[in-house]
């Protein structure tokens, strides 16, 4: 039984995400993912204009006038959502966990999908695969998604973001658009993540918190790793070393931004303390850029 506000938050995002795609996403989203060709619609007289090589001779030649064949975009489209439910997403400075930010952003991207007739699949991994919903169309389909996301309790704390990967690599039959969120704490899945990304459109939504880099100043302070369990004491009145763990999170980060970049990876740095509303639309507006 699925606790009533579990149901509650997931109404709730559902009703504020549907406002964003009606005001916001729906059209970038279209513009930006594009359908997998073109299939044909139907004929219609020829108007000046017209190319040529589309008169449809058969029709043409019945009528004694040109016909033309018109097509349209095959519109159709599979969106996978892969979603990092490791441990490390439970955590979070400001009202909400990376996991709770991870499930807006995916209702929003899979109410754009539905919107525009797209099917719509979830895959949540950890070391693991923990869950996998095959992609379907429609609202009740979307709102289970984000149930899941929400609700769903992983068998294991730790992270395979390789796993998660292959299982995509082997599960996706048909080109699709790959939404890869996690906080990307591991190590050894590049190789195959350049794999996805050239079989599949991937974007990777990279969430991440300021207050893992920007400590305050309160002396000795114990951090838990929440998917080992290794513990570090930093003095955080002591600025050597809260240079020297900032600066780790800082390599740390633009090693991923390096790499991403060496592989052509589109990529999203989401801040959870802040709004993920302006780098989503930043990267649709900077994709429709690039399609011109």
């Amino acid at each position: 039984m699925i606790p009533r506000e579990i149901l509650k938050k997931v109404r709730l995002i559902e009703l504020q995400t549907r406002k964003l795609v009606n005001d916001v996403f729906s059209g970038e989203y279209h513009s930006v993912f594009k359908g997998q060709g073109m299939e044909f619609s139907e004929v219609r007289e020829y108007v000046f204009g017209d190319d040529v090589r589309n008169i449809d001779w058969n029709v043409t030649a019945r009528n004694n006038h040109p016909y033309v064949k018109v097509y349209e975009e095959e519109r159709e489209l599979t969106v996978m959502l892969a979603v990092d439910a490791s441990a490390s997403g439970k955590f979070g400075s400001n009202q909400k966990f990376k996991s709770e930010i991870a499930a807006e952003i995916s209702a929003l991207l899979a109410f754009s999908a539905i919107r525009n007739n797209d099917k719509v699949g979830l895959l949540i991994f950890t070391d693991q695969i923990e869950k996998y919903i095959p992609p379907q169309k429609g609202r009740g389909h979307v709102l289970r998604v984000i149930r899941e996301i929400l609700y769903f309790q992983p068998h294991s704390r730790q992270t395979n973001i390789k796993a998660g990967i292959e299982h995509l690599l082997h599960g996706l039959k048909r080109n699709s658009i790959v939404f890869l969120l996690s906080d990307f704490e591991d190590q050894g899945y590049f190789t195959p993540l350049k794999i996805l990304n050239k079989k599949h459109d991937t974007i990777a939504i990279h969430t991440v918190d300021k207050r893992e880099k920007h400590i305050p100043d309160i002396g000795l302070v114990t951090f838990q790793d929440a998917e080992s369990g290794e513990k570090i004491t930093i003095n955080t009145s002591d600025e050597e070393s809260k240079q020297e763990y900032i600066q780790y999170i800082e390599a740390k980060r633009n090693r991923f931004i390096d790499r991403a970049n060496k592989i052509n990876l589109d990529h999203i740095e989401i801040d959870v303390s802040d709004s993920y509303i302006k780098p989503l639309i930043n990267f649709f507006k900077m994709r429709e850029r690039r399609l011109k």
